[in-house]
């Protein structure tokens, strides 16, 4: 049974007042009782807070900061001293040398080895005959200063006359010395006390100029590091420290002589580049797989470090952006600044943005299809219509436009483009894949034309085309228009596009979110002949958009921070410059916002006579060939080839109008009346036209029931 806890409420007021309140008694039933804190709980958080205090914390650094100074700064010195005496110095050139395979190098420093050898030898050996050539110089010179101060004394007294002065210049010369050993023995009791701090604070000061110290004990302003230039020395140490054993070893081993390792640090756009020669042992992919590390070590973020693989064997590229630089804006599109500028499909080239190294990238457009991909809000509808905005300027270009996210991101193309189909729904997905397949009927037209014939570009573009992939609906005779497989309308019509439409300058764009084999088919990605990507998120992700070959050279999109590098593609194309022995290059779009979409495509219109944008694709007037062939024959047993052409495009212009021998020969032997020669003539059979009929109207009817 628990206790009550009565509680006794006084009435109190001043000390030494009378209290006439009555004292009331309260009853509070199964009130715990209080318990005191142990004093060792206590104690245990007042420790913790004074610890974990930041002045605390700090005092902590600074004593073992300024402790680490001194006594690195005595390894420091010793290293200066045994390097000055030995011949170590000259021996790491000679392994850095050898380790780079300048053998030239390695025989000159071995040479100037003998040298300081030889040198050091002949000090030695007249050391030997000091001590002796030393004692006789005393003497003799100890002789001749006597004999020249009594000679100086002699003169002295003659000239005075007192025969005492004779020994006045060697008494005071006495005096002097005598003077100067009173002077050290005074001051030598304090330089013995006061020497070995003298020499502390001389070690403590070699220790503070190298920041001889952990990163975490180094004051806040050293230990960031922001805005640190980027030197041979700086390079070296993020290299050894990056956790590769046999590069530490190889370093180690060189010593300071590592950075004979490097090449010229170059000035490259907001930043620096320079080229690392791997010792023999170090792979560039152990350096490629440690990006953070490195960037970390040469106090930068990750995304401000570049690491590509140049032709030279065992040799990675580092480029390093000054601090912050990629965070800032690259200012506008010369299409916004520059309102006389025109475009020209087949010789000029669009500006796209700028390089890492601050200079423009402009991409050549002329018979490359296209593939955009990054994830979603990362700027890939701005970079993809930033290229078209730009070939709009050339009046001779045509586009058929499918934007499957339909929000009116290419709205302003209405007037400019043939057809723009907008929307998300299925019913878009479809109106997209028959946009794409009259694509491919002219492209088939186009390729039948007489040799030599020239065609103007056709650019069909799909943003979003995942949609169209992953689409689930089917036609009346059950192909599906999405997915990958070979009865996939939209998957076969790319596909066409992309076998055979550059020659004939037909070329397709897509942009697509978040690459993988079910909303982006590797036959598709892989036709295409410029490849961008911005943000990813795995890198199994950016090789499907940028292929192996890109990614095993150092393309990373999947390093780009989502949001931050909005805008930010690496490009994988012969149609950008991209340095020599690189596969991939990194942009920075310009931004083009819709109000100066809208006045770029207003120009692009007042190039052209006027367009007429149809916004869905108008299906033709259903028509059989094969009862149309039997027709224009007639009661006529046989009819040549070239007349039942004729008569076919008599009958309907608008099916038959373009038919040449090979559309009548393949409607002709799927229907299994092919043509026949008669009298060296292609000729067409009217019974077997029948025949055809007949069995296909019966196949047709039994198939109904």
């Amino acid at each position: 049974m628990s206790e009550n806890v009565v509680h006794l409420h006084e009435h109190t007021d001043t000390p030494g007042a009378v209290d006439t309140a009555p004292t009331v008694l309260t009853v509070v039933p199964d009130a715990p009782a209080a318990r005191p804190v142990p004093l060792w709980v206590r104690s245990g958080r007042a420790v913790k807070t004074a610890v974990m205090h930041e002045r605390t914390r700090s005092a902590g650094r600074a004593v073992v900061r300024h402790g680490l100074y001194t006594f690195n700064g005595g390894r420091i010195a010793a290293r200066r001293a045994w390097d000055g005496r030995t011949g170590s110095r000259y021996e790491r050139m000679i392994r850095a040398a050898e380790a780079a395979g300048n053998l030239e190098a390695a025989e000159e420093w071995e040479e100037r080895l003998q040298r300081f050898r030889a040198a050091r030898h002949h000090r030695r050996m007249d050391l030997l005959h000091s001590p002796v050539d030393a004692a006789k110089g005393v003497a003799v010179g100890a002789g001749m200063s006597v004999g020249v101060l009594v000679a100086l004394g002699v003169v002295l007294a003659i000239s005075t006359g007192q025969a005492a002065d004779v020994v006045t210049p060697l008494n005071a010369t006495i005096d002097f010395i005598a003077l100067l050993i009173r002077i050290v023995q005074i001051v030598w009791g304090p330089a013995v006390t006061i020497g070995p701090f003298l020499a502390l604070l001389a070690l403590w000061s070699v220790g503070r100029k190298q920041h001889a110290a952990p990163q975490w004990a180094l004051p806040a302003n050293v230990r960031s590091g922001e805005g640190e230039p980027i030197t041979p020395s700086i390079v070296v140490k993020a290299l050894r420290d990056l956790g590769v054993p046999a590069l530490a070893r190889a370093i180690k081993e060189m010593g300071d002589a590592g950075a004979s390792m490097l090449g010229p640090i170059t000035i490259a756009g907001c930043g620096v580049e320079v080229d690392v020669t791997l010792p023999s042992g170090v792979s560039t992919n152990e350096v490629q797989s440690k990006r953070r590390k490195l960037a970390e070590n040469l106090t930068r973020h990750e995304h401000e470090v570049f690491i590509t693989i140049p032709q030279a064997a065992r040799t990675v590229r580092l480029w390093i952006a000054d601090s912050g630089a990629l965070d800032e804006p690259i200012g506008p599109s010369p299409l916004v600044t520059d309102e006389t500028m025109t475009a020209d499909y087949k010789k000029g080239k669009a500006p796209w943005g700028q390089d890492l190294r601050g200079d423009a990238a402009a991409l050549s457009l002329y018979q490359r299809h296209l593939l955009i991909t990054g994830l979603s809000n990362q700027g890939k509808t701005v970079a993809l219509r930033s290229l078209a905005l730009w070939l709009a300027l050339d009046r001779s270009v045509e586009f058929l436009i499918g934007d499957l996210k339909g929000v009116g991101d290419w709205a302003m193309f209405d007037g400019l483009a043939t057809t723009l189909i907008q929307g998300p729904t299925d019913e878009h997905v479809i109106q997209v894949t028959e946009m794409v397949e009259s694509a491919v009927d002219e492209m088939n037209r186009r390729i039948q034309a007489p040799p030599g014939t020239t065609f103007p570009a056709l650019i069909v573009l799909v943003d979003e085309a995942q949609m169209a992939f992953m689409c689930p609906a089917k036609d009346e005779d059950k192909r599906p228009y999405g997915g990958s497989k070979a009865n996939s309308r939209y998957f076969m019509a790319v596909r066409k596009i992309h076998n055979q439409g550059r020659a004939v300058n037909v070329l397709m764009w897509q942009g697509t979110q978040d690459p993988t084999n079910e909303n982006l088919p590797k036959l598709v990605r892989e036709g295409a002949h410029t490849r961008a990507s911005l943000a990813l998120g795995t890198e199994s992700q950016a090789r499907m958009a940028l292929g192996d070959k890109a990614v095993d050279g150092g393309a990373a999109p999947n390093l780009l921070r989502p949001g931050l590098d909005r805008g930010t593609l690496v490009v994988a194309s012969d149609g950008i410059t991209i340095p020599a022995g690189q596969s991939s290059i990194t942009v920075r779009t310009h931004y083009i916002d819709d109000d100066a979409a809208t006045a770029i495509t207003d120009r692009a219109k007042a190039l052209r006579d006027g367009v007429t944008t149809l916004h869905a694709i108008e299906h033709k007037e259903e028509h059989d060939p094969l009862a149309d062939i039997a027709a224009v024959i007639g009661d006529a047993t046989r009819v040549r080839t070239k007349d039942v052409l004729a008569r076919l495009a008599t009958r309907n212009p608008s099916a038959y109008g373009e038919w040449s021998f090979i559309d009548l020969k393949r409607v002709l032997d799927d229907a299994g009346a092919e043509p026949y020669k008669s009298d060296g003539v292609m000729v067409v059979s009217r019974d077997r036209v029948a025949r055809a009929l007949t069995n296909r109207d019966t196949d047709g009817s039994a198939s109904a029931e």
